[in-house]
């Protein structure tokens, strides 16, 4: 007898919102998302005008059907740990709750209702599942598949469906993290002025950031605000030591007009005369231009509604930025509800996006 298990089965037959409750109740905290591939990809080779690919735990569809346009839709499969919030459920109210309902399981559900519903788009449309989103950048599935399948992610405009409660969202902001270390020397706090204290020296740090005036910068006509932050400060030995180092984490929240290279000088600058002994780079991830005044990003644009805004914070779009692929972030559910215990969606929001996308892809 066979004790293997089964095959968690998705029916793209239902609405968006079903849906989403479906692939809510097929656990896939990262890592672990090998149970919810396998459904998206079962379901996706059962429609025949997809060309379906697998690579690990990512699942990529497409149209081939010689439009002069691609269009790339990309969702990532993964969520935070479950916290006692799966499985899904429906309130009265038309409230969908449970682990990622609004990160981003609406998204996959509307890209996959799109998939199987539109099988003949205005423009030939690629489909990424991907894993791994939400830890360490070495584990992301799509980082993986631009590393080793690039041709996978061509494409003329690109959608993340992270959640944006149904507005449209330009490029993100690029991210960098810096380890400022002072240096001194130890002694005895009651013969201080044996010694040299470490965590004096980063005051000069503090005060710089304190006294930065961060750029604001308008980008396809959308006002992109940057930040540099102290975000922890570490040192001492003892309550009875004069501390011999300290370190000040800084955050670079930048604009997707500087590259990398040029954030990271623009916070070397910064503290060019402070008395810093090492700055070491923990952390840097590009931006991502929004690409609002492409051809197929007006059409979206104006398909969809809305006013776009910015996007405070980093998401994949950086990737396809990075391709030379605009792209945007739009889906269902309100971003500060991500990750919560509490983590919801109203079911018509996810309905209305479906909606929205197939009148675009159908117009």
């Amino acid at each position: 007898m066979d004790h293997s298990p089964q095959l968690p089965l998705l029916d793209l037959s239902l609405d968006a919102a079903q849906l989403t409750a479906r692939l809510v109740d097929i656990p896939s905290v990262s890592l672990d998302e090998k149970d919810i591939a396998d459904a998206v990809e079962h379901a996706l080779r059962a429609l025949p005008h997809l060309t379906v690919h697998r690579d690990g735990n990512c699942v990529v569809a497409r149209t081939d059907l010689g439009h002069a346009e691609r269009v790339v839709l990309a969702g990532h499969l993964d969520t935070v740990p479950i916290a006692g919030n799966v499985p899904s459920r429906l309130d009265e109210d038309g409230v969908l709750w449970g682990c990622g309902t609004c990160d981003m399981k609406s998204g996959i559900a509307v890209m996959l209702r799109l998939a199987a519903t539109v099988p003949a788009p205005n423009r030939d449309l690629t489909f990424i599942f991907y894993d791994a989103e939400e830890i360490a950048a070495e584990h992301n599935g799509l980082k993986r598949l631009a590393e080793h399948h690039p041709q996978w992610l061509e494409g003329d405009f690109a959608i993340l469906l992270e959640p944006t409660d149904l507005q449209v969202e330009g490029g993100c902001q690029g991210t960098l993290r810096v380890l400022l270390r002072t240096e001194g020397e130890r002694a005895h706090s009651a013969r201080a002025w044996m010694g040299s204290n470490a965590v004096h020296a980063a005051a000069p740090i503090l005060a710089r950031l304190a006294a930065y005036e961060p750029r604001r910068v308008l980008i396809d006509g959308l006002e992109y605000r940057e930040g540099l932050n102290a975000v922890r400060i570490e040192g001492g030995v003892a309550n009875n030591v004069i501390p011999d180092g300290c370190t000040v984490t800084v955050n670079f929240r930048y604009a997707p007009d500087r590259t990398q290279e040029e954030a990271l000088a623009h916070v070397r600058e910064v503290f060019a005369d402070c008395p810093v002994a090492e700055l070491i780079v923990d952390d840097h991830s590009p931006g991502a231009l929004p690409g609002l005044s492409h051809p197929a990003a007006r059409a979206f644009i104006e398909a969809v509604g809305g006013e776009p805004r910015p996007k405070f914070g980093w998401t994949d779009v950086a990737r396809f930025s990075a391709l030379g692929v605009p792209a945007v972030n739009y889906a269902p559910g309100d971003p500060l509800l991500a990750h919560k215990k509490d983590e919801r969606v109203l079911a018509a929001q996810i309905v209305e996006c479906e909606e929205r996308l197939r009148a675009w892809l159908t117009a």
